[in-house]
């Protein structure tokens, strides 16, 4: 006899940070998971602890900052160790009394899939998998995500979860939940060719803002402090032409004017990729933004590929330039020279863009990375006319960079990845002041009277 249908909840945790914000942040691989289990037969239902347009919150436009915006917060107790940070420590999301109401509002599941993304950001996802398990007894909790994969050993042991699971859940997940639930479903795609997908399920949320675009996996590139090649060690590609009527179907059903796209590598082999998808985004004429949150390499950005990308609507321009000093780039990565950088800030300039549509990401608090070191990169960018955007760094497991920062660092990192907080600046043997960030953050302005062309 074929067991009944289950159902399966899948929940985006809360947050647990000295700052969180949405910029363009969506659940993106356990919007795929949904989507797959729903096309296969399963009950999906779907919680977003992070959901700024959850029924009891405060009303908001959707549509001011693109679809990004602030997260609701609630004052919680620092961590254990981290005490004497001088900030508020928040729960970033929606009221713990929603969440109950939401666990209990929709059909007792055979199953729930819980995500994670910042390593640091667990004590969030202990406290999300604490109130399911007591309102929810008896129901099995599998952990899966960045956390997950990059701290698999941490997380058997502190996340709360039945079982952790690491990778990428697309090529597993139908076994997994056929293990737990009893009901098989043969899969219907190939998880190896990214058009074959279903789209992420991103109408399971109360209100789409935004939406967030893969077109492709990997980075050909292996940056001392990304763990990007770790996660997706296998480059895979899309064929523009899906990629289009993927756009085309949420501007059209769903009204979205604003995506974001997640590649780490939009722009390598344009010529192949990106281009032609750009030149189908044109044709199409549509009335849509693109911003790319997730940065662009310098390298690949010509006067084609710059020309394109205006004329296709793209908005919100992020260079991954990580520091103008020669010396500490050398030790990170050899994506990009001085020379390529004022070149490609030159071709989007040329095209359209205007001074403050581009920014220029800049880690700050690297392993022995001095504040001269800051200041100087942050005037570099200034003299070419663009915003400097300071990313703070975060150490991670699995990087090149993780050893020296485990040295440099006055915390612990490898007993707990809470002390590996951006916030905290952790890889300095002393505390940054926040009389220091405040100052850093003044001098990335841009001067009023700069001109935008």
């Amino acid at each position: 006899m074929k067991p009944t249908t289950p159902n399966i909840l899948l929940v985006n945790p809360w947050i647990h940070d000295f700052a969180a914000y949405d910029f363009w942040a969506k659940p993106m691989g356990l919007l795929f998971i949904a989507s797959i289990l729903r096309s296969h037969g399963f009950g999906v239902y779907y919680i977003d602890c992070l959901d700024r347009f959850h029924p009891n919150a405060p009303k908001t436009n959707p549509h001011l900052r693109n679809g990004r915006g602030p997260f609701l917060k609630t004052l919680i107790p620092k961590p254990k160790g981290l005490e004497d940070v001088s900030r508020n420590y928040c729960r970033y999301g929606i009221k713990e009394k929603w969440f109950i109401a939401d666990l209990l509002s929709f059909p007792k599941p055979d199953l729930v899939l819980v995500t994670s993304m910042m390593t640091y950001w667990y004590p969030g996802l202990q406290k999300t998998i604490k109130v399911i398990k007591e309102t929810l007894a008896g129901v099995p909790v599998i952990l899966g995500g960045i956390y997950a994969s990059l701290c698999s050993d941490h997380a058997a042991d502190h996340s709360g979860a039945d079982r952790v699971v690491t990778g990428h859940g697309e090529k597993y997940i139908l076994q997994l939940a056929e293990d737990y639930t009893g009901y098989s479903s043969k899969m219907k795609f190939n998880p190896g060719d990214l058009d074959a997908y279903p789209y992420p399920a991103f109408d399971l949320q109360n209100k789409i803002t935004y939406i967030p675009l893969l077109t492709s996996k990997g980075c050909p590139f292996s940056c001392a402090y990304c763990a990007s090649h770790f996660l997706d060690s296998k480059r895979m590609l899309r064929n523009p032409k899906s990629i289009v009527e993927e756009i085309k179907f949420w501007h059209k059903q769903y009204n979205v004017i604003d995506f974001a796209f997640y590649d780490d590598a939009l722009l390598v082999d344009a010529e192949k990729h990106a281009i032609p998808m750009f030149e189908q985004i044109i044709n199409a004429d549509l009335k849509v933004r693109f911003h790319t949150p997730n940065a662009l390499h310098i390298r690949e950005i010509s006067r084609k590929t710059a020309f394109l990308m205006f004329q296709a609507g793209f908005k919100t321009m992020r260079l991954g330039l990580e520091t103008a000093a020669s010396e500490l780039r050398n030790k990170m990565d050899k994506k990009v020279t001085a020379e390529e950088f004022k070149r490609a800030v030159g071709c989007l300039k040329a095209a359209g863009f205007s001074s403050r549509q581009i920014g220029a990401y800049l880690l700050a608090g690297l392993p022995g990375q001095s504040l001269t070191s800051i200041e100087y990169s942050i005037k570099e960018v200034k003299q070419c006319g663009i915003t400097p955007v300071l990313a703070y760094y975060s150490p991670i497991p699995h990087t090149a960079m993780w050893k020296k920062a485990v040295e440099s660092s006055r915390y612990d990192l490898e007993s707990d990845p809470v002390f590996t907080n951006n916030a905290i600046f952790p890889c300095r043997k002393e505390s940054f002041s926040w009389e220091k960030i405040s100052y850093l953050k003044d001098l990335t302005r841009l001067n009023r009277n700069l001109s935008d062309n």
